[in-house]
């Protein structure tokens, strides 16, 4: 710990004379403070080795965004949704994620410790909102990696058939009308799953390979497809308003059924509503927020790589847009692969099969670093005793949490083995969104509850910009289905089960004087922590 957050701990608190009076210490908004959450990462057994740069942690956010939507969703959503105006959408997409990478920003740089949103909510919220978000983000990173895993099965499988290797039908997964196992997916989350236990260092360099050549290929296709570009198929960058017929019942939208207005594609409202389907190829940034714990130097290294690698991948993912939809008029491009077809149609197969290529390698790190996220929340939430204390130890000598690693590895797989679940996959979006507002929030409220907080980086415009991000998530949620917010809300459900006759009761928070029992009465005195 910092000589400055030591003093923050244990010394006289500038501007925060009445902090220890609205420290919650018992019932369901018990709250932990920041000092709290940091000595945690300091005793042995539970210490994360801090091994990761700002580099490493660009590499990080780069490697999980970048995945198939670059190369799927660009096409599907300029044909159906915004036209070439696509490119619009994805800068309002990025300025929503820029928001709540602001917030994100803040809070990891002011609680380095591992657990992202949970322990963020943990020291401003409290214990129930802490459990909520935490148990919201195990779905969001496991249910996210499978479904990455599967689609990257599809991609190899791909490349198989075209090299005349022929996997059997039951061992290809699960498809309409067939069922079967999917050894591919499994196969690649348990391999990354050993690669996390020996060491975050070492997966992030193979992180860094992956990044490196997925990026490249994405660059390439960006200037090959410059040449091919056709000022005509921009023409018009907004095609003009077209009302469609609303889906029926729990697949229609919420908003839908709350407002019953007619939704409509292309025009301004197209590009909105785009904006609401394209936002989820940004999944994955706050991810880095849950490596803080492991990172040198937290206070500056965990905004740096939150926001730059927001940044680049939003200028991917703009510069991917404006050239497919140069290469082929948007009403022409398909929905399967829309780049790789765009290629074709210009009569250039050979980028069409490096872009297979690309997306094939690039899931790859997709997979590595959701596992990463979801060991360390389901890590951080063990530490605190919400979750069995067994899964919070770390290994003697790789430093990482091997227990919850290899648990949730294995559960992964399974899932993604065994199960066909394109129809959840909109669920990792409403807990992402879920995740944004409730950092928002917390960072609003750890302004007013702690001003004597040393922040190395501090959100600009508070609380105007934490209440433009929950505007912005709320509106995104809003645009899901409401069958989404059902299986969400049934999800929430079992947690508050588990929280209610597990976790609650064996939280160390519900420890007699609070969490350092053994040590003196939190915030007692001086030298007694805050």
């Amino acid at each position: 710990m910092s000589s400055t957050q030591r003093g923050t701990a244990h010394g006289p608190e500038r501007g925060g004379g009445a902090e220890h009076t609205r420290v919650r210490r018992t019932g369901l908004l018990r709250t932990k403070t920041v000092e709290e959450s940091i000595r945690d990462t300091e005793e042995p057994e539970h210490a994360l080795k801090k091994s990761l740069s700002a580099l490493d942690l660009t590499v990080f956010g780069v490697g999980v965004v970048i995945g198939t939507g670059i190369f799927v969703l660009t096409g599907k959503i300029a044909k159906e949704t915004a036209g070439p105006a696509v490119a619009l959408s994805f800068v309002t997409a990025g300025l929503v994620c820029a928001l709540a990478a602001l917030c994100y920003a803040e809070f990891a740089s002011t609680v380095p410790v591992a657990g992202s949103a949970y322990t963020f909510s943990y020291a401003s919220l409290g214990e129930l909102p802490a459990w909520i978000i935490g148990w919201d983000l195990i779905l969001e990173l496991a249910l996210g990696c499978a479904v990455v895993a599967v689609g990257w099965s599809g991609y190899v499988r791909s490349l198989l058939d075209t090299a005349g290797v022929h996997l059997p039908q039951g061992l290809s997964g699960t498809h309409e009308g067939t069922f079967g196992f999917d050894l591919l997916a499994c196969v690649l989350v348990l391999v990354l799953t050993a690669i996390l236990v020996v060491g975050v260092k070492l997966s992030s360099r193979v992180t860094s390979v992956i990044v490196a050549v997925k990026v490249t290929v994405v660059l390439l296709v960006i200037i090959a497809g410059a040449f091919f570009i056709s000022g005509a198929n921009y023409k018009p960058f907004i095609p003009p308003s077209k009302a469609t017929e609303g889906s029926d019942g729990l697949a229609a939208p919420l908003s839908q059924l709350i407002f019953g207005f007619t939704p409509a594609n292309f025009g301004i409202m197209g590009i909105f509503a785009a904006a609401a389907v394209v936002f989820f190829a940004f999944i994955g940034f706050d991810i880095v927020a849950t490596a803080a714990e492991e990172t040198r130097l937290p206070q500056r290294d965990v905004p740096r790589g939150i926001l730059g690698s927001l940044a680049i991948c939003t200028v991917l993912y703009v510069a991917v847009s404006v050239v497919v939809t140069g290469m082929q008029k948007y009403s022409e491009l398909s929905t399967d692969a829309p780049l790789a077809d765009a290629f074709k149609s210009v009569g250039h197969p050979f980028w069409a099969g490096l872009i297979s290529f690309g997306a094939a390698v690039g899931l790859t790190s997709v997979c590595m670093i959701l596992l990463l996220g979801q060991s360390r929340v389901f890590f951080a939430m063990s530490r605190d005793g919400l979750l069995p204390k067994v899964f919070s130890q770390v290994h003697p000598r790789f430093g990482t949490p091997y227990r919850s690693t290899v648990a949730l590895g294995v559960v992964v797989a399974v899932v993604a083995g065994f199960t066909s679940i394109d129809e959840l996959a909109e669920l990792v979006n409403i807990g992402t969104l879920f995740a944004f507002v409730v950092v928002a929030i917390g960072v609003v409220i750890l302004r007013r509850t702690r001003p004597d907080l040393p922040r190395s980086f501090r959100t600009p415009l508070v609380p105007l910009v934490p209440a433009l991000s929950v505007l912005a998530s709320l509106w995104l949620m809003l645009n899901l289905p409401a069958e989404t917010w059902l299986r969400f809300g049934i999800w929430m459900l079992v947690g508050f089960v588990i929280y209610f006759t597990y976790g609650r009761s064996r939280s160390r928070m519900n420890r007699p004087g609070g969490r350092n029992a053994a040590t003196g009465p939190v915030g007692g005195g001086p030298g007694q922590g805050s």
